[in-house]
């Protein structure tokens, strides 16, 4: 099992949404937490609700877009906090465009954060778990790396490549025989800012996820060293229907609502 008590926890996407509430939980099991985001003033003020609370917190603003930013965030990571025990990659974006809509800017921005960024904060603090035997790295895909939907597909195409990433990235570990664990974890629409106005046709099968369950279902995989979170559960089904011929697949996603979910959608700032 993973113990979180006592280690250096990092967590990306930190100032707001499912990462402040992840940096939260897990401060109060007396990590010691290291928040990541490009929005300094939000960050600065989960930084002090948490440093009020008497946890211990190092705070970074750092933009995940851009590869030489991360490795100088994570450079001084090392020399300030020492090693990385359990690196949280949360940090995402989504535009919630058709595709005709997006923007050069939208697409590069989508893959920056959402993979890339995986890529190099993963490359800066792998070593130094390899070398010590022990680590945690988790990746926060979605439901939508299961199944693509409308307006998603720089969001879906991001998330279908942290599946991959995250597979291949066990397996290598698994033919090292390193003691680092991996956790994927693949969540339906949750309530926050991010997806603010997405809507559901069938709230008993797949409802819009509460933040704070998410967050716990989280930690709890760590602790068990749980390879992999699904939720809810009716998300599973996904797998399976892909199997079926792809009209019979595109009418069952149409029936679920999974292609209109994104109909009234509004995110963050958006009118």
């Amino acid at each position: 099992m993973t113990t979180l008590s006592g280690k250096n926890v990092l967590i990306t996407g930190a100032a707001s949404g499912l990462g402040a509430v992840l940096s939260e939980k897990i401060a109060a099991q007396g990590a010691i937490m290291i928040l990541l985001d490009s929005d300094g003033q939000r960050l600065a003020g989960v930084r002090l609700g948490l440093t009020n609370k008497g946890y211990r917190v190092q705070q970074y603003v750092c933009d995940l877009r851009d590869r030489a930013v991360i490795e100088e965030t994570a450079q001084r990571v090392r020399d300030e906090c020492g090693r990385v025990d359990v690196l949280i990659n949360n940090a995402g974006i989504v535009s919630g465009k058709y595709f005709t809509e997006l923007t050069t800017a939208d697409i590069e921005n989508t893959f920056a954060v959402n993979v890339l960024a995986h890529f190099w904060t993963v490359r800066a603090f792998l070593p130094s778990m390899l070398q010590n035997g022990d680590g945690h790295i988790v990746t926060i895909s979605s439901a939508a790396g299961m199944v693509g939907a409308p307006r998603l597909t720089d969001y879906c195409a991001s998330k279908f490549a942290l599946l991959g990433f995250d597979e291949a990235l066990r397996m290598e570990l698994h033919q090292l025989k390193a003691n680092v664990r991996t956790t994927v974890v693949c969540p339906y629409y949750m309530n926050t800012g991010m997806f603010s106005g997405v809507t559901t046709r069938f709230r008993w099968l797949l409802p819009i996820l509460d933040v704070e369950y998410v967050a716990s279902r989280i930690i709890s995989a760590i602790e068990r060293d749980r390879e992999r979170v699904v939720t809810p559960w009716f998300a599973y089904v996904t797998w399976p229907l892909h199997t079926l011929p792809i009209g019979w697949f595109d009418r069952v996603a149409r029936f679920l609502g999974i292609t209109e979910g994104m109909s009234k959608f509004i995110g963050k700032g958006r009118r």
